[in-house]
Protein backbone atom coordinates (compact mmCIF):
# COMPACT_ATOMS: atom_id res chain seq x y z
CA UNK A 1 0.00 0.00 0.00
CA UNK A 2 1.09 3.29 -1.00
CA UNK A 3 0.47 5.90 1.73
CA UNK A 4 -0.49 9.13 1.16
CA UNK A 5 1.90 12.06 1.67
CA UNK A 6 0.67 14.80 4.69
CA UNK A 7 -0.06 16.97 1.88
CA UNK A 8 -2.91 14.59 0.21
CA UNK A 9 -4.21 13.74 3.45
CA UNK A 10 -4.61 17.39 4.27
CA UNK A 11 -6.08 17.60 0.51
CA UNK A 12 -8.78 15.08 1.78
CA UNK A 13 -9.52 16.61 4.87
CA UNK A 14 -9.87 19.89 3.63
CA UNK A 15 -11.70 18.79 0.58
CA UNK A 16 -14.51 17.51 2.92
CA UNK A 17 -14.82 20.41 5.11
CA UNK A 18 -15.48 22.70 2.05
CA UNK A 19 -17.83 19.59 1.18
CA UNK A 20 -16.34 18.66 -1.68
CA UNK A 21 -14.92 15.47 -0.57
CA UNK A 22 -12.50 13.52 -2.79
CA UNK A 23 -12.27 10.74 -0.32
CA UNK A 24 -14.11 9.42 3.13
CA UNK A 25 -11.29 10.79 5.50
CA UNK A 26 -9.82 7.90 8.08
CA UNK A 27 -9.28 9.11 11.37
CA UNK A 28 -8.47 7.41 15.15
CA UNK A 29 -9.98 7.83 18.28
CA UNK A 30 -6.82 7.55 20.30
CA UNK A 31 -5.56 8.33 23.48
CA UNK A 32 -2.37 7.84 26.40
CA UNK A 33 -4.42 4.65 27.24
CA UNK A 34 -2.70 3.03 24.29
CA UNK A 35 0.55 3.62 25.72
CA UNK A 36 -0.07 3.21 29.23
CA UNK A 37 -1.79 0.14 28.74
CA UNK A 38 0.83 -1.76 26.16
CA UNK A 39 3.87 -2.46 27.62
CA UNK A 40 6.01 -2.87 24.43
CA UNK A 41 5.24 1.01 24.66
CA UNK A 42 5.56 1.68 28.19
CA UNK A 43 8.31 -0.68 29.29
CA UNK A 44 8.95 1.26 32.92
CA UNK A 45 5.52 0.08 33.67
CA UNK A 46 4.07 3.38 34.56
CA UNK A 47 0.53 3.14 36.04
CA UNK A 48 -2.36 5.24 35.54
CA UNK A 49 -2.20 6.27 39.40
CA UNK A 50 1.22 7.47 38.62
CA UNK A 51 0.05 9.32 34.76
CA UNK A 52 -2.40 11.04 37.32
CA UNK A 53 -0.17 12.37 40.34
CA UNK A 54 3.29 12.62 38.72
CA UNK A 55 4.05 15.32 36.75
CA UNK A 56 7.13 14.04 34.82
CA UNK A 57 5.33 10.51 33.81
CA UNK A 58 2.29 12.71 32.42
CA UNK A 59 4.76 14.17 30.46
CA UNK A 60 6.82 11.55 29.52
CA UNK A 61 3.65 9.22 28.14
CA UNK A 62 2.16 12.42 26.34
CA UNK A 63 5.08 13.31 24.24
CA UNK A 64 5.41 9.27 23.80
CA UNK A 65 1.99 9.13 22.43
CA UNK A 66 2.55 12.48 20.03
CA UNK A 67 5.56 10.48 18.66
CA UNK A 68 3.35 7.16 18.13
CA UNK A 69 0.87 9.19 16.38
CA UNK A 70 3.54 10.46 13.76
CA UNK A 71 5.54 7.57 13.88
CA UNK A 72 3.30 4.30 13.64
CA UNK A 73 -0.33 5.55 13.67
CA UNK A 74 0.47 8.34 10.49
CA UNK A 75 1.11 5.37 8.53
CA UNK A 76 -2.53 3.32 9.17
CA UNK A 77 -4.51 6.66 8.59
CA UNK A 78 -5.43 10.31 7.61
CA UNK A 79 -3.08 11.77 10.38
CA UNK A 80 0.38 13.88 9.71
CA UNK A 81 3.65 11.92 10.10
CA UNK A 82 5.57 15.04 10.82
CA UNK A 83 6.05 15.52 14.73
CA UNK A 84 5.30 18.47 16.34
CA UNK A 85 7.68 21.49 16.49
CA UNK A 86 7.04 21.00 20.16
CA UNK A 87 4.90 18.64 22.38
CA UNK A 88 1.27 19.62 23.21
CA UNK A 89 1.05 18.64 27.05
CA UNK A 90 -2.44 18.90 29.11
CA UNK A 91 -3.73 17.85 32.53
CA UNK A 92 -5.25 14.34 31.60
CA UNK A 93 -8.33 14.06 33.48
CA UNK A 94 -9.66 11.05 31.36
CA UNK A 95 -13.27 10.46 32.03
CA UNK A 96 -13.39 10.80 35.67
CA UNK A 97 -13.63 14.89 36.07
CA UNK A 98 -17.51 15.12 36.23
CA UNK A 99 -18.11 12.92 38.98
CA UNK A 100 -14.74 13.08 40.77
CA UNK A 101 -15.68 17.10 41.06
CA UNK A 102 -19.11 16.18 42.55
CA UNK A 103 -17.32 14.25 45.23
CA UNK A 104 -17.24 10.55 43.98
CA UNK A 105 -13.76 8.58 44.61
CA UNK A 106 -11.34 7.87 41.89
CA UNK A 107 -10.16 3.92 41.94
CA UNK A 108 -6.95 3.12 40.19
CA UNK A 109 -7.11 -0.37 39.23
CA UNK A 110 -4.22 -2.65 37.27
CA UNK A 111 -4.60 -3.15 33.48
CA UNK A 112 -7.51 -0.27 33.68
CA UNK A 113 -8.48 3.05 32.78
CA UNK A 114 -9.33 4.97 35.76
CA UNK A 115 -12.84 4.67 37.26
CA UNK A 116 -15.00 6.24 39.90
CA UNK A 117 -16.64 4.77 42.44
CA UNK A 118 -20.71 5.86 43.14
CA UNK A 119 -21.33 7.58 46.34
CA UNK A 120 -25.61 8.34 45.88
CA UNK A 121 -28.46 5.78 45.67
CA UNK A 122 -31.75 6.66 45.47
CA UNK A 123 -32.92 7.88 48.95
CA UNK A 124 -29.75 10.22 48.40
CA UNK A 125 -31.73 12.23 45.65
CA UNK A 126 -32.74 15.47 48.22
CA UNK A 127 -29.30 15.57 49.60
CA UNK A 128 -27.81 15.90 46.09
CA UNK A 129 -30.00 18.69 45.40
CA UNK A 130 -29.21 20.92 48.73
CA UNK A 131 -25.61 20.33 47.48
CA UNK A 132 -24.75 24.24 46.86
CA UNK A 133 -21.97 23.78 43.75
CA UNK A 134 -21.56 27.63 43.42
CA UNK A 135 -18.07 28.62 44.04
CA UNK A 136 -15.99 25.88 41.54
CA UNK A 137 -12.94 27.28 42.06
CA UNK A 138 -13.17 26.38 45.96
CA UNK A 139 -13.85 22.60 44.83
CA UNK A 140 -11.73 20.15 46.73
CA UNK A 141 -11.07 17.86 43.40
CA UNK A 142 -10.73 20.64 41.00
CA UNK A 143 -8.18 22.83 43.85
CA UNK A 144 -6.10 19.74 43.43
CA UNK A 145 -5.85 19.19 39.66
CA UNK A 146 -5.00 23.15 39.51
CA UNK A 147 -1.97 22.54 41.90
CA UNK A 148 -0.77 19.37 39.36
CA UNK A 149 -1.35 22.24 36.72
CA UNK A 150 1.21 24.16 38.42
CA UNK A 151 4.20 21.18 39.24
CA UNK A 152 3.02 20.24 35.43
CA UNK A 153 4.31 23.79 34.43
CA UNK A 154 7.23 23.77 36.52
CA UNK A 155 8.22 20.27 35.40
CA UNK A 156 7.54 21.06 31.63
CA UNK A 157 10.46 24.06 31.70
CA UNK A 158 13.35 21.71 31.50
CA UNK A 159 11.69 18.81 30.20
CA UNK A 160 12.79 17.46 26.85
CA UNK A 161 12.07 14.32 24.38
CA UNK A 162 13.68 14.21 21.20
CA UNK A 163 15.25 17.65 21.38
CA UNK A 164 12.08 18.91 21.77
CA UNK A 165 10.47 21.21 24.45
CA UNK A 166 6.94 21.19 25.44
CA UNK A 167 4.13 24.08 26.56
CA UNK A 168 1.23 22.71 29.05
CA UNK A 169 -2.30 23.84 28.09
CA UNK A 170 -4.39 26.16 30.56
CA UNK A 171 -6.42 23.73 32.58
CA UNK A 172 -9.87 23.42 31.02
CA UNK A 173 -12.26 20.80 31.58
CA UNK A 174 -15.26 19.63 28.65
CA UNK A 175 -18.53 18.06 30.01
CA UNK A 176 -19.36 14.01 29.47
CA UNK A 177 -22.97 14.71 29.89
CA UNK A 178 -25.87 14.86 32.38
CA UNK A 179 -27.27 11.48 32.45
CA UNK A 180 -23.36 9.85 32.27
CA UNK A 181 -22.23 12.27 35.29
CA UNK A 182 -25.73 10.87 36.50
CA UNK A 183 -25.14 7.41 36.21
CA UNK A 184 -21.77 7.75 37.66
CA UNK A 185 -22.65 9.56 40.52
CA UNK A 186 -25.96 6.96 41.43
CA UNK A 187 -24.80 3.66 39.48
CA UNK A 188 -27.62 1.57 38.24
CA UNK A 189 -30.30 3.93 40.87
CA UNK A 190 -28.92 7.32 38.79
CA UNK A 191 -31.20 5.43 35.46
CA UNK A 192 -34.30 4.31 37.93
CA UNK A 193 -34.74 7.48 38.81
CA UNK A 194 -35.42 8.76 35.79
CA UNK A 195 -38.68 6.87 35.91
CA UNK A 196 -39.15 6.95 40.04
CA UNK A 197 -38.91 10.34 40.74
CA UNK A 198 -38.86 12.11 37.41
CA UNK A 199 -39.31 15.83 38.67
CA UNK A 200 -36.30 15.09 40.70
CA UNK A 201 -34.25 13.14 38.53
CA UNK A 202 -34.91 16.31 35.75
CA UNK A 203 -33.34 18.88 38.63
CA UNK A 204 -30.64 16.91 39.29
CA UNK A 205 -29.68 16.56 35.49
CA UNK A 206 -30.16 20.39 35.38
CA UNK A 207 -28.26 21.19 38.53
CA UNK A 208 -25.25 18.97 36.93
CA UNK A 209 -25.55 20.67 33.41
CA UNK A 210 -25.53 24.14 35.56
CA UNK A 211 -22.68 23.12 38.13
CA UNK A 212 -20.57 22.48 35.39
CA UNK A 213 -21.34 24.99 33.06
CA UNK A 214 -20.48 27.08 35.73
CA UNK A 215 -16.92 25.21 36.69
CA UNK A 216 -15.67 25.60 32.59
CA UNK A 217 -16.61 29.20 32.69
CA UNK A 218 -14.82 29.83 36.24
CA UNK A 219 -11.44 27.99 34.70
CA UNK A 220 -11.76 29.87 31.34
CA UNK A 221 -11.76 32.88 33.24
CA UNK A 222 -8.48 32.08 34.44
CA UNK A 223 -7.33 31.83 30.79
CA UNK A 224 -8.42 34.34 28.48
CA UNK A 225 -11.77 34.50 29.31
CA UNK A 226 -15.44 32.47 28.61
CA UNK A 227 -16.57 32.77 25.08
CA UNK A 228 -19.24 30.51 23.05
CA UNK A 229 -18.72 28.20 20.47
CA UNK A 230 -19.69 28.63 16.56
CA UNK A 231 -20.50 25.28 16.46
CA UNK A 232 -22.49 23.77 19.76
CA UNK A 233 -20.96 20.18 21.16
CA UNK A 234 -21.87 17.42 24.02
CA UNK A 235 -21.67 14.44 24.54
CA UNK A 236 -23.71 11.98 26.86
CA UNK A 237 -23.09 8.15 26.33
CA UNK A 238 -25.37 6.97 29.14
CA UNK A 239 -28.49 8.19 26.75
CA UNK A 240 -28.15 4.67 25.66
CA UNK A 241 -29.71 3.40 28.87
CA UNK A 242 -33.03 5.37 28.17
CA UNK A 243 -36.01 5.23 25.88
CA UNK A 244 -36.93 8.02 23.45
CA UNK A 245 -39.61 9.43 25.63
CA UNK A 246 -37.65 9.54 29.13
CA UNK A 247 -34.98 11.40 27.02
CA UNK A 248 -37.61 13.77 24.98
CA UNK A 249 -39.28 14.55 28.74
CA UNK A 250 -36.61 14.41 31.27
CA UNK A 251 -33.58 14.45 29.73
CA UNK A 252 -33.46 16.88 26.38
CA UNK A 253 -34.45 20.31 28.36
CA UNK A 254 -30.60 20.34 30.03
CA UNK A 255 -29.16 18.63 26.22
CA UNK A 256 -30.76 22.28 24.98
CA UNK A 257 -29.89 24.28 28.00
CA UNK A 258 -25.74 23.27 27.44
CA UNK A 259 -26.05 23.90 23.93
CA UNK A 260 -27.84 27.34 24.53
CA UNK A 261 -25.32 28.26 26.87
CA UNK A 262 -22.30 27.21 25.32
CA UNK A 263 -22.43 27.98 21.58
CA UNK A 264 -23.70 30.72 19.00
CA UNK A 265 -26.32 27.91 17.70
CA UNK A 266 -29.94 27.11 17.74
CA UNK A 267 -31.44 24.31 16.12
CA UNK A 268 -32.25 25.67 12.90
CA UNK A 269 -28.27 26.42 12.21
CA UNK A 270 -28.02 22.83 11.79
CA UNK A 271 -24.34 23.40 13.60
CA UNK A 272 -24.38 20.96 16.64
CA UNK A 273 -22.65 17.82 17.05
CA UNK A 274 -22.60 15.11 19.91
CA UNK A 275 -20.48 12.12 21.05
CA UNK A 276 -21.64 9.19 21.83
CA UNK A 277 -21.42 5.48 22.98
CA UNK A 278 -23.21 2.35 22.92
CA UNK A 279 -26.73 1.90 20.75
CA UNK A 280 -28.07 5.02 20.84
CA UNK A 281 -29.70 5.43 17.36
CA UNK A 282 -33.00 5.54 18.54
CA UNK A 283 -32.44 8.93 19.43
CA UNK A 284 -30.86 10.69 16.64
CA UNK A 285 -33.95 11.82 14.65
CA UNK A 286 -35.15 13.26 18.08
CA UNK A 287 -31.35 15.09 18.51
CA UNK A 288 -31.67 15.95 14.73
CA UNK A 289 -35.47 17.59 14.85
CA UNK A 290 -35.62 19.16 18.29
CA UNK A 291 -31.86 20.36 19.33
CA UNK A 292 -30.62 20.89 15.72
CA UNK A 293 -27.98 18.38 15.81
CA UNK A 294 -26.70 17.76 12.44
CA UNK A 295 -22.86 15.60 13.18
CA UNK A 296 -23.60 12.45 15.07
CA UNK A 297 -20.24 10.56 16.23
CA UNK A 298 -21.63 7.32 16.74
CA UNK A 299 -19.79 4.28 18.99
CA UNK A 300 -21.51 0.75 18.25
CA UNK A 301 -23.44 -1.02 17.46
CA UNK A 302 -24.67 0.50 14.69
CA UNK A 303 -26.29 0.04 11.11
CA UNK A 304 -24.68 2.50 9.03
CA UNK A 305 -26.71 2.26 6.26
CA UNK A 306 -29.51 2.20 7.84
CA UNK A 307 -28.45 5.61 9.84
CA UNK A 308 -28.05 7.20 6.60
CA UNK A 309 -31.74 6.71 5.03
CA UNK A 310 -32.80 7.86 8.39
CA UNK A 311 -30.66 10.93 9.11
CA UNK A 312 -30.53 11.90 5.63
CA UNK A 313 -27.41 12.78 3.27
CA UNK A 314 -26.90 16.17 5.09
CA UNK A 315 -26.21 15.03 8.56
CA UNK A 316 -22.28 14.12 9.00
CA UNK A 317 -21.59 10.63 10.58
CA UNK A 318 -18.75 9.55 12.47
CA UNK A 319 -18.16 5.62 12.68
CA UNK A 320 -16.60 2.41 11.57
CA UNK A 321 -15.79 -1.26 12.55
CA UNK A 322 -16.21 -2.07 15.63
CA UNK A 323 -12.92 -1.60 18.23
CA UNK A 324 -13.23 -5.79 19.57
CA UNK A 325 -12.89 -6.57 15.56
CA UNK A 326 -9.51 -4.41 15.22
CA UNK A 327 -8.15 -5.79 18.35
CA UNK A 328 -9.01 -9.31 17.96
CA UNK A 329 -9.65 -9.83 14.33
CA UNK A 330 -7.59 -10.27 11.11
CA UNK A 331 -6.47 -7.95 8.46
CA UNK A 332 -8.86 -9.33 6.19
CA UNK A 333 -11.76 -9.24 8.44
CA UNK A 334 -10.93 -6.19 9.33
CA UNK A 335 -10.99 -4.86 5.51
CA UNK A 336 -14.22 -6.56 4.66
CA UNK A 337 -16.01 -5.33 7.80
CA UNK A 338 -14.61 -1.77 6.29
CA UNK A 339 -15.94 -2.49 3.03
CA UNK A 340 -18.90 -3.57 3.96
CA UNK A 341 -19.66 -0.40 5.89
CA UNK A 342 -18.13 1.94 2.67
CA UNK A 343 -20.80 0.20 0.37
CA UNK A 344 -23.67 0.20 3.06
CA UNK A 345 -24.98 3.60 1.60
CA UNK A 346 -23.44 5.50 4.62
CA UNK A 347 -20.88 7.68 1.78
CA UNK A 348 -24.37 9.16 0.22
CA UNK A 349 -23.94 12.85 0.41
CA UNK A 350 -20.48 12.69 1.62
CA UNK A 351 -21.26 13.28 4.85
CA UNK A 352 -18.90 10.52 6.50
CA UNK A 353 -15.77 10.12 8.35
CA UNK A 354 -14.37 6.68 8.82
CA UNK A 355 -13.21 5.95 12.61
CA UNK A 356 -12.71 3.05 14.53
CA UNK A 357 -16.29 2.00 16.56
CA UNK A 358 -15.26 3.55 19.29
CA UNK A 359 -11.81 4.74 21.13
CA UNK A 360 -8.40 2.41 19.55
CA UNK A 361 -8.08 -0.37 22.20
CA UNK A 362 -4.18 -0.55 23.67
CA UNK A 363 -2.39 -3.01 21.57
CA UNK A 364 -4.66 -3.30 18.39
CA UNK A 365 -2.48 -4.78 16.00
CA UNK A 366 -1.28 -1.92 13.53
CA UNK A 367 -1.87 -4.47 10.37
CA UNK A 368 -5.56 -4.54 10.81
CA UNK A 369 -5.22 -0.26 10.92
CA UNK A 370 -3.55 -0.45 8.22
CA UNK A 371 -6.03 -2.90 6.77
CA UNK A 372 -8.57 -0.70 7.14
CA UNK A 373 -7.12 2.24 5.50
CA UNK A 374 -6.13 0.61 2.59
CA UNK A 375 -9.76 -0.76 1.96
CA UNK A 376 -10.61 3.23 2.72
CA UNK A 377 -8.42 4.24 -0.16
CA UNK A 378 -9.88 1.69 -2.32
CA UNK A 379 -13.50 1.75 -1.97
CA UNK A 380 -14.32 5.44 -0.16
CA UNK A 381 -13.07 7.68 -3.34
CA UNK A 382 -15.95 9.60 -4.24
CA UNK A 383 -17.06 9.83 -7.98
CA UNK A 384 -15.51 13.28 -9.62
CA UNK A 385 -18.07 14.55 -12.79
Amino acid sequence: MRIPSDEEKKAVWEAYHQRRPTRVPFTLGVNCRIILLDPALNPEGYTFEQYFHEPPVMLRIQARFQEYLAAALSKTCDMVSALPEHWHFYVDNQNIYDAAYFGAPVVFEDGQVPAVRSIYGVDDIDDFLRRDFSRPLENNWLRKRLEFHAALKREAEHFVYLGRRGEVAPFGLGFDGPVTAMASLFGADGILLLKAEPEKARQALMKITNACLERNRALAEMSGGWKKSERGGLADDSIQLIGVDTYRDIVMPAHAFWYEATSDTRPEDKKRGIHRCGDASRHFLTLRDELGVYSFDTGFPIDHGALRQTLGPEVEILGGPHVTLLLNGSPAECAAETARILRSGIMAGGRFILREGNNLPPRTPLANLAAVYETCLAEGQYRTE
